[in-house]
Parts: C-alpha cells; structure tokens; sequence
C-alpha cells in the first residue's frame, strides 16, 4: 500500500519492509563482529521496539540475552517530554554490556532518562541502537552506536512506531501528509 490512513491522518509509503529488513540484517552483522565474546544484554524499549527487536535478534549469533523496559513519553504526534517508567530491570547489568534498542530516537529524552537510570546498576558499557535516527531533533549527548536509518523530523507510523496505539502493525514504515 503506497498511502494509509490512521485515525484522522493519512501517511505515505516511506521505508520498504524489504529495506528495513537489509538494514536490520547488516547491523545484527556489525553487532556480531563488535561484541563477540562479550554477552551483551539488549534492552528493547515498549512499546515500540518490539518489531525491531524481534527482527535484530533473530540475526544476532552471538552468546547473549534480551529484556524489555517499556516507557511512555509520546502523546499524539509529539513527544510529551514526560517519561514514565512502567515496567522496570530485572537482570543483573553489573559489569555488562547493555544495548539499548529503541524504535526511534527523535529529541533524545527517552534515551536520557534510561541511559541516566541504567549507569546506576554498573553496567561496563552502554550502547544504543535504534531503527530510526532524526538528527534534526535530537539534542542530547549521548552516541547513537548503531542506526539503521537517518530521517528527518517528519511523524512515522508502523513496523511497531504508531498514532494513538495503532499503525504499529504495518510492516512497511510511512511518513504523515501534511
């Protein structure tokens, strides 16, 4: 489908679901050669990684183990700026690597605050990597280590990013009409 429709918004064809497939496969590689031998634990953040974190790690062949946080900072179109932590860390992160998986990383806030909030359990690395990069709006510190794509700031639904709840199961990523 070349256009949909959410709720009250109509959103165009973007990213392939074949593309976004290559790209997922081509950094599960990177991730291969960079961290073997390390066990690195990846955190996909709810609600929104869950189709890109299903995809990564069915590529991923080194020794290692996954974990969900999920937060919410999006109301709508925009990010809210609140984050709240609903559900919480369950393993032991001392002394690990961590990758932190994100659907998006648009201002930055969402990764702060984990970021901030993981440092505190003595992790020996943090990384981060994420679907969807906007350059445009992020204005944090923190390196994106791994990013299948740069977009600019325009609003996305699906491949698990959504409006309102829904969209988040289309398997191609489509951008809002203005």
């Amino acid at each position: 489908m070349d256009k949909v429709n959410v709720f009250d918004k109509s959103f165009s064809l973007f990213i392939t679901n074949d593309e976004i497939k290559r790209r997922i496969i081509r950094m599960a590689e990177q991730i291969d050669e960079e961290l073997k031998g390390k066990n690195p634990l990846f955190l996909g953040i709810l609600n929104g990684s869950f189709m890109f974190a299903g995809e990564l790690f069915q590529h991923i062949n080194i020794e290692c183990e996954i974990s969900f946080l999920k937060l919410a900072s999006y109301e709508g179109v925009s990010s809210s700026g609140n984050i709240k932590r609903l559900i919480g860390l369950n393993e032991d992160i001392k002394n690990r690597t961590v990758i932190i998986l994100e659907d998006i990383i648009d201002t930055g806030i969402t990764i702060e605050h984990i970021v901030k909030q993981l440092k505190g359990y003595e992790p020996a690395e943090i990384l981060i990597a994420t679907l969807l990069y906007k350059p445009e709006a992020y204005n944090k510190k923190y390196k994106i280590d791994y990013c299948c794509f740069e977009i600019p700031n325009d609003f996305i639904v699906g491949f698990g990013l959504d409006y309102n709840g829904n969209g988040r199961n289309l398997k191609h990523i489509y951008k809002i009409i203005e």
